[in-house]
């Protein structure tokens, strides 16, 4: 009779060296976008990241992800024009000093970075019924999404920035990187070593925004609730 314990390991806690190398990757993990350095990335640090987002959790084991790794120099070009684009048409919808900002912030690093990195989402991987994603189709993004996480927090733990580009027209990027209609791009990320970090993501270091508080972000038992004394 098979073992139904065989495949299992200890869930313990780890050790409090390491527990403090993961959560200082959480909290030391910054948006890079104009930091990078030329150094290029190893072959072998490449495929860790990659490693690293592909063992991300994924509803149903779906694993929804691709990985379309950018170096030519045209495909980035098209990229970051479709960017410039978009970022214009960005800066036009805030007002005021809020404009003057945003035009002052750098978005992006398409040409700096080393790599460029797409991941996508197929839609259609592990056909029409999935465990799992019966009645919330989205899953498959947010799962998508959990690799994007893993890879920037072990980019982080190699010395190595990510920055997440996000200013651009859907329909362009398809077309740019050939993408099948059931095929979503999910994160355009921008990827390469860094000397340096902010000390605080750059948007609240540049006046953008702060940090939410994050006691005004805990509820009890159902929206606006207040919790009690026990809760976090």
């Amino acid at each position: 009779m098979l073992d139904q314990n065989s495949s299992l390991a200890p869930a313990g806690p780890f050790s409090a060296e390491e527990q403090a190398a993961v959560y200082r990757a959480i909290y030391t993990r910054r948006d890079v976008r104009s930091q990078f350095l030329p150094r290029p990335v190893e072959p072998d640090v490449l495929n860790r990241l990659l490693t690293a987002a592909h063992h991300a959790p994924s509803v149903g084991f779906m694993q929804p992800w691709n990985f379309i790794v950018i170096r030519d120099g045209e495909t980035r070009s098209r990229i970051r024009f479709a960017f410039e684009n978009s970022n214009a048409e960005a800066a036009t919808m805030f007002e005021g000093e809020r404009r003057t900002l945003y035009s002052s912030l750098k978005l992006e690093g398409i040409a700096s970075a080393p790599i460029n990195l797409c991941i996508t989402c197929d839609r259609e991987r592990g056909g029409p019924v999935v465990l799992g994603r019966t009645h919330n189709r989205d899953t498959d993004l947010y799962s998508t999404v959990c690799a994007v996480q893993n890879l920037m927090l072990a980019a982080r733990a190699e010395g190595i920035g990510v920055g997440w580009v996000s200013i651009f027209k859907d329909d362009v990027l398809r077309t740019i990187l050939n993408l099948p209609d059931h095929v979503v791009p999910v994160a355009y990320l921008c990827i390469g070593y860094v000397a340096e970090l902010y000390t605080k993501p750059e948007l609240e270091t540049k006046g953008w925004a702060k940090r939410a508080e994050l006691k005004s972000l805990i509820f009890e038992n159902g929206w606006g609730k207040q919790p009690s004394d026990q809760a976090c």
